[in-house]
């Protein structure tokens, strides 16, 4: 079964490239994407939400204009292996996700999935034939209303530079920095290196 207009090959190969190996997560992802993307109607401007920071987002990043460089990609981690798809403007849009119900026809990804199997007991082509063999049949979709926080992005206003570490930051985040609002999660170890 193709992942939009790749072959499950072309797509193997181009996830290969792009996240280092061909993991089960983004195979599977790039079926809940284009499922996704068919449920929309034609010419929506999309943006999308993945519950998960494994894999997903790849899937998203490579077979849609949405990125996490343009803000059209968000990653809210709940653990759950979702994407939702949704109209930039209204928020309407779905939500694709594995339905563990759907995984008894296919035991070698339910035993990947649920984590039935450690990884070295794992067989990888049999995987992979099944993960081709399913494609979007074990997902189940859901329509949904994306929160308002979701919808439409405010442009970076005014940059000023922070009078405590001297970089340029918006200046509506206050008098200095976020970082130096104790934000940072790192501590500089030399002032420049």
């Amino acid at each position: 079964m193709n992942i939009g207009s790749y072959t499950f090959l072309q797509f193997h190969e181009i996830a290969e490239d792009f996240h280092g190996c061909a993991a089960p997560g983004l195979l599977i992802g790039g079926y809940m994407v284009e499922l996704g993307k068919g449920l929309l109607p034609e010419g929506t401007l999309f943006e999308a939400l993945v519950e998960t920071g494994k894999c997903l987002p790849d899937a998203v990043q490579l077979l849609t204009l949405c990125s996490t460089g343009n803000r059209r990609l968000h990653i809210r981690d709940l653990g759950l292996y979702a994407v939702s798809l949704y109209n930039k403007k209204d928020g309407v849009g779905v939500r694709i996700s594995i339905d563990p119900a759907r995984l008894y026809a296919f035991p070698e990804i339910r035993g990947w999935f649920m984590k039935e199997k450690p990884k070295y007991a794992q067989d990888i082509n049999e995987l992979e034939r099944q993960i081709e063999d399913a494609g979007h049949s074990i997902c189940k979709v859901q329509r949904v209303q994306m929160d308002k926080e979701l919808l439409g992005h405010a442009h970076v206003g005014a940059i000023g530079v922070c009078p405590r570490c001297g970089e340029a930051y918006p200046l509506e985040h206050g008098a200095q920095c976020l970082g130096c609002q104790g934000q940072a999660p790192y501590v500089a170890l030399d002032p420049e290196a």
